[in-house]
């Protein structure tokens, strides 16, 4: 393979003309620093992209750049040993498309430290299904399980169940023996969740908390999406010892609870970072990933599928909360 002359990319701008994202042609030579020169094959979107991608979220640390967050595809060049040209790799957060040049782009440089050779058991496309949001999902149940989360526990609550990290942790908790109860205001959508997973699904519009600091335990722990009041409606029903991980804020950076859930019960809060998450435990929940925790229905939940062309549209439906599941965005060729 050889190294491009130019190509396209989705890239962004904040300068003296205003902000703004569209594709262009590059050269290599624009590209971020980094060991590993890499084709991309697939990206996805994610709400930190189209955040990014319209200016609507402080995301970007630095312009020009281009957006993605998630990367997948063939080693056209590397000064690392460690890769070799036509190895496949992928990479999630990691600075991309914040501090450096992500993944909406024919090609890539990415350092070797956080370039990850593709577990066997997954293809470029299905990484690319997982991406940011599968493996956001995937940490959430490592850090649950690493404080002592069980199925016995009870089952697992997850909001915003109808998004592309919520339809994901309905798999890959199920897959880990979990019972999983839904939580979405997309009651149409319901059927479509039992079908990948989901035990019981609760319209969020009919999930009446009481307001209690205690309330009688109803979920062994919970991946919340949201934040807000949803996230303090949660604590009072989490069982004793039980895990509730958050992962988003959509309905809110704020809320308002007590002590009484961590004093009395022994709840715990886990705050899940993928973004910056350290290379050992990255390649653990990978290796999860592509194995016991591989989700079952990754074509089912990659809804649609679009081209660089095709973001903007994409990214304002999302930001719309118009999204359902995953957005997979096909680059170049690859399996």
């Amino acid at each position: 393979m050889s190294t491009p002359s130019a190509f396209r990319a989705f890239r962004i701008h904040n300068d003296d003309a205003g902000y703004r994202g569209g594709i262009e042609t590059i050269n290599a030579d624009a590209l971020s620093p980094g060991e590993v020169l890499v084709q991309a094959a697939y990206s996805s979107i994610n709400y930190k992209d189209a955040l990014a991608g319209t200016g609507k979220g402080k995301i970007l640390r630095q312009y020009p750049l281009n957006g993605g967050i998630d990367v997948a595809g063939t080693v056209v060049a590397s000064t690392d040993p460690a890769f070799k040209e036509g190895d496949a790799v992928l990479c999630t957060g990691s600075g991309l498309s914040e501090t450096r040049d992500g993944g909406y782009g024919e090609y890539v440089r990415l350092p070797s430290a956080w370039a990850i050779a593709l577990p066997k058991g997954l293809s470029l496309r299905e990484s690319m299904i997982i991406g940011t949001a599968g493996f956001t999902a995937a940490l959430a149940l490592l850090r649950m399980q690493d404080n002592r989360q069980t199925p016995a526990l009870g089952p697992i609550a997850v909001t915003g169940a109808t998004g592309g990290v919520g339809m994901l942790a309905i798999d890959i908790f199920t897959r880990a023996g979990y019972a999983v109860h839904a939580i979405s205001g997309k009651a149409t959508h319901f059927d479509f969740l039992r079908d990948i997973g989901a035990a019981e699904c609760i319209d969020r519009h009919q999930l009446a908390f009481s307001g209690k600091p205690m309330d009688s335990a109803r979920f062994g722990g919970a991946l919340d999406n949201v934040g807000g009041p949803m996230l303090a409606g949660l604590l009072p029903l989490i069982a004793p010892y039980g895990n509730l991980a958050i992962c988003g804020n959509a309905g809110g950076i704020g809320y308002e609870s007590t002590v009484m859930p961590f004093i009395i019960r022994g709840v715990s809060v886990l705050g899940i970072a993928s973004a910056g998450t350290a290379r050992d435990i990255r390649d653990h929940v990978w290796q999860h990933l592509s194995s016991d925790w591989k989700p079952q229905h990754l074509e089912r939940i990659a809804t649609r599928e679009v081209t660089l062309d095709q973001l903007p549209a994409v990214f304002e439906r999302m930001l719309a909360s118009e999204s359902f599941g995953r957005t997979l965005v096909r680059i170049g060729g690859g399996a």
